[in-house]
């Protein structure tokens, strides 16, 4: 690919997400130079759909560079528009007050592979052991213990009887709200659980 295409496929992407930031009630704060409030824009609206991811995920999915996507996420930061929680390794980031600092936990384990496949699993079937999330997932059972024992920690999953998940309708919505930005498997399950979800539902 030219350098032509990748400058207009990078110009494609943010424009699509800077649509959706244009629409969020954060986009005000922008303040930025000509040439800098669309990729302001982009990020919002790329948190909005995507909350929880982190820095790199950021940066790559929106075309921006290292330095770039630093400087516009610091701006967010300072201005309000956008928070961010650290989990392990990775800085996750979110849209300014949507999120309860559960929900923020919940979304960073979610944005997991195998953790996500286990509360999907555990929300199809709650009582499912870690044979049965071993076999589901293709992991091994000692993979699934040390994930369970990251959860527990956290606060998304009780052990002391099995597996049982602290907050299962709050992880159920998330998982539904943002199916899109997950994977497959969560759009599929996705696509099954709306249906048990009030549409008042937090």
């Amino acid at each position: 690919m030219t350098g032509r295409g990748v400058d207009e496929e990078k110009r494609a992407t943010l424009r699509r997400f800077a649509a959706l930031g244009a629409a969020t009630s954060l986009a005000g704060v922008l303040d930025a130079p000509d040439g800098e409030s669309d990729a302001r824009e982009a990020i919002l609206g790329y948190l909005a759909a995507t909350p929880g991811a982190h820095f790199s995920k950021v940066r790559d999915d929106l075309g921006l560079g290292t330095g770039e996507t630093q400087h516009h996420l610091r701006h967010l930061l300072d201005a309000g528009a956008i928070e961010s929680h650290r989990d392990g390794d990775y800085r996750r980031f979110f849209p300014a007050g949507r999120f309860s600092p559960f929900e923020q936990v919940a979304l960073g384990y979610l944005r997991r592979e195998t953790p996500r496949g286990m509360a999907i699993e555990l929300l199809r079937d709650p009582d499912a052991g870690a044979g049965d999330l071993a076999a589901a997932l293709g992991v091994s059972a000692p993979t699934i213990s040390k994930h369970a024992a990251d959860l527990d920690e956290a606060g998304l999953l009780d052990r002391e009887d099995g597996y049982a998940l602290t907050r299962p309708e709050t992880l159920l919505v998330l998982l539904v709200r943002h199916a899109d930005s997950f994977d497959d498997d969560a759009v599929a399950f996705a696509a099954d659980a709306a249906a048990h979800i009030s549409v008042d539902a937090e």
